[in-house]
Protein backbone atom coordinates (compact mmCIF):
# COMPACT_ATOMS: atom_id res chain seq x y z
CA UNK A 1 0.00 0.00 0.00
CA UNK A 2 2.98 2.94 1.27
CA UNK A 3 4.35 1.94 -2.75
CA UNK A 4 1.05 2.99 -4.54
CA UNK A 5 0.33 5.82 -2.03
CA UNK A 6 3.87 7.41 -3.09
CA UNK A 7 3.00 6.53 -6.99
CA UNK A 8 -0.22 8.24 -6.41
CA UNK A 9 1.11 11.07 -4.66
CA UNK A 10 3.47 11.01 -7.99
CA UNK A 11 0.36 11.55 -10.30
CA UNK A 12 -0.67 14.18 -8.23
CA UNK A 13 2.37 16.48 -8.33
CA UNK A 14 2.75 15.61 -11.69
CA UNK A 15 -1.25 16.72 -12.53
CA UNK A 16 -0.26 20.02 -10.39
CA UNK A 17 2.68 20.70 -11.91
CA UNK A 18 0.82 20.30 -15.13
CA UNK A 19 -2.38 22.29 -14.38
CA UNK A 20 -1.57 24.47 -11.53
CA UNK A 21 -4.17 25.40 -8.51
CA UNK A 22 -7.06 23.22 -8.73
CA UNK A 23 -10.33 22.19 -6.50
CA UNK A 24 -9.80 18.58 -4.78
CA UNK A 25 -13.26 17.41 -6.30
CA UNK A 26 -11.02 18.19 -9.78
CA UNK A 27 -8.43 16.31 -8.88
CA UNK A 28 -10.10 13.16 -7.96
CA UNK A 29 -12.25 13.59 -10.93
CA UNK A 30 -8.45 13.63 -12.98
CA UNK A 31 -7.03 11.00 -11.33
CA UNK A 32 -7.89 8.00 -12.20
CA UNK A 33 -7.31 6.12 -8.49
CA UNK A 34 -9.62 5.58 -5.64
CA UNK A 35 -10.63 8.63 -3.42
CA UNK A 36 -8.77 7.12 -0.06
CA UNK A 37 -5.90 6.26 -2.04
CA UNK A 38 -5.49 10.17 -3.31
CA UNK A 39 -6.35 11.14 0.03
CA UNK A 40 -3.58 9.29 1.90
CA UNK A 41 -1.31 10.51 -1.00
CA UNK A 42 -2.49 14.10 -0.62
CA UNK A 43 -1.52 13.86 3.06
CA UNK A 44 1.84 12.27 2.48
CA UNK A 45 2.58 15.79 0.01
CA UNK A 46 1.18 17.82 2.71
CA UNK A 47 3.38 16.26 5.60
CA UNK A 48 6.06 16.71 3.44
CA UNK A 49 5.41 20.66 1.96
CA UNK A 50 4.85 20.08 -1.12
CA UNK A 51 1.43 21.25 -1.42
CA UNK A 52 -0.78 23.95 0.09
CA UNK A 53 -4.12 23.42 0.98
CA UNK A 54 -6.96 25.98 1.25
CA UNK A 55 -10.50 25.33 2.53
CA UNK A 56 -12.65 27.05 -0.38
CA UNK A 57 -16.13 26.74 -0.65
CA UNK A 58 -16.97 23.66 0.75
CA UNK A 59 -13.78 21.97 -1.23
CA UNK A 60 -9.98 22.42 -0.87
CA UNK A 61 -8.09 24.17 -3.65
CA UNK A 62 -4.80 22.27 -4.25
CA UNK A 63 -1.77 24.14 -5.44
CA UNK A 64 1.78 23.23 -5.33
CA UNK A 65 4.62 24.58 -2.68
CA UNK A 66 7.05 26.60 -5.05
CA UNK A 67 10.65 27.13 -3.18
CA UNK A 68 11.68 30.74 -4.02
Amino acid sequence: MITEIGIVAGEIWHYLDQHGETNFSELVSNIDKPRDTILMSLGWLAREGHVILVEYNNDYRVSLRRNV
